[in-house]
């Protein structure tokens, strides 16, 4: 939720106060970046994990993270010489570019929820 709001305010600043968007610079997307190492930890917390399971937990979640930045920064990157149509262009084709990646990712819930029914049999 923060990390949201947070876009929505960077966004904001962007659009009608650019002087104070420059001024900010990077501590907008830190702040977005702190959101999700602190979901992190507070789900290690609510799932009682072992210190190394937490370990584990924490270099997996990095590691998704990761994973997902580079797979949207390069598409956002073949978009940007792409001939997309005028409406589509800037913040709609990110939202849509962005579901799709959620629908390409959800997939391995299915592929996780069928492992763990072989494995648990």
């Amino acid at each position: 939720v923060i990390a949201a709001l947070v876009q929505f305010v960077e966004m904001f600043l962007r659009k009608f106060l650019p002087p104070l968007y420059v001024s900010l610079g990077i501590f907008l997307p830190l702040i977005t970046t702190n959101c999700a190492v602190l979901g992190v930890a507070i789900l290690c917390i609510r799932r009682e994990l072992s210190f190394l399971e937490a370990i584990v937990f924490a270099i997996a979640s990095a590691s998704g993270f990761t994973l997902a930045l580079i797979l949207l920064a390069g598409i956002r990157e073949r978009l940007e010489i792409s001939d997309v149509p005028k409406s589509l262009r800037g913040t709609a084709i990110g939202l849509i570019m962005a579901g799709m990646m959620a629908l390409a990712f959800f997939a391995f819930v299915g592929v996780d929820s069928s492992l763990k029914a072989l494995l648990y049999k």
